[in-house]
């Protein structure tokens, strides 16, 4: 048996961790002195409650080699393989970590393979090459097929994100004060996407509802509307806003499969509340 571990600034919801055997490894969030594990310690809804009162953003650290080896070795009482599933590397050093961790594991277990993924993704395209993966794990795939069907999400799935506000790109060092300024009085929205594992600009609106229709735009652009597809949900603090998004992109395209979740606090301080993102990946002939 495969088995499938990654962390949480996937945001996978809890009911498929659990259902799919997903072993999730927590970020870690520094705040005025404390270290808290990302949705253990702290939970979105008492994270994204207390964002806005912040004048300096918490900083994150991703996992250690020590927390992935630790992981390894539970899920390896279960399982002779392991695929390990990380946000861009170049974001974040978690797939460094992995890979160290890997090195680690070679030594105390080796009759167990593992394959480390960098999916140059964030969010939700992250959380649907781990699922999937899952998925093909618990139909009792290789470690190859599965390995597979997580880089094949990554690199066909695209991710849009829509900002509410410039806050937090500016507390974050992301933008200047004029910039921050000048969009707030104008109300920009900046909608993000990712490409070769790093954030770009995709365009911006002037609510978040104009941002809705342009981020299905920029979906149909991308050909979401030539085939099924799989479509995660993503927000910060804002589930109304998930459920009109979402009800927008299944009346555009054909959707087989949905789920909207909330993003971790380790991911969603670079964002702030009401952030609301759709991330989806083609389905191949046969899936």
């Amino acid at each position: 048996m495969i088995a499938v571990v990654t962390d949480t600034c996937a945001s996978v919801p809890q009911h498929l961790v659990e259902s799919l055997q997903i072993e999730v490894v927590p970020y870690y969030i520094h705040r005025d002195g404390e270290t808290l594990r990302d949705m253990i310690d702290i939970s979105p809804e008492e994270f994204y409650r207390w964002l806005p009162t912040i004048q300096k953003l918490p900083t994150t650290a991703n996992p250690g080699p020590g927390d992935y080896l630790q992981a390894f070795e539970r899920v390896a009482q279960r399982a002779n393989g392991i695929v390990s599933i990380h946000m861009t590397s170049k974001g974040s050093g978690a797939y460094q970590a992995g890979c160290v961790a890997r090195e680690m594991a070679e030594a105390s277990m080796p009759g167990v393979r593992i394959e480390v993924i960098d999916t140059l993704q964030v969010s939700g395209v992250h959380a649907l090459a781990t699922i999937e993966a899952a998925y093909v794990a618990l139909q009792g795939g290789s470690l190859e097929e599965v390995a597979e069907t997580a880089r094949y999400v990554a690199r066909s799935g695209l991710m849009l994100q829509a900002f509410d506000t410039l806050r937090y790109l500016y507390l974050g060092g992301r933008i200047g004060k004029a910039k921050h300024l000048v969009g707030t009085l104008l109300n920009i929205k900046p909608i993000v996407s990712m490409a070769d594992g790093i954030v770009v600009p995709m365009g911006q609106a002037r609510s978040i509802e104009q941002a809705y229709h342009k981020m299905v735009e920029m979906m149909a652009d991308r050909g979401a509307g030539k085939g099924p597809i799989k479509v995660a949900i993503t927000h910060n603090a804002a589930p109304d806003r998930a459920a009109a998004l979402l009800e927008l992109v299944t009346r555009t395209f054909d959707c087989r499969e949905t789920f909207i979740t909330q993003t971790s606090p380790a991911l969603g301080v670079h964002t702030g509340p009401g952030m609301i993102g759709v991330s989806y990946f083609p389905l191949r002939a046969g899936d």
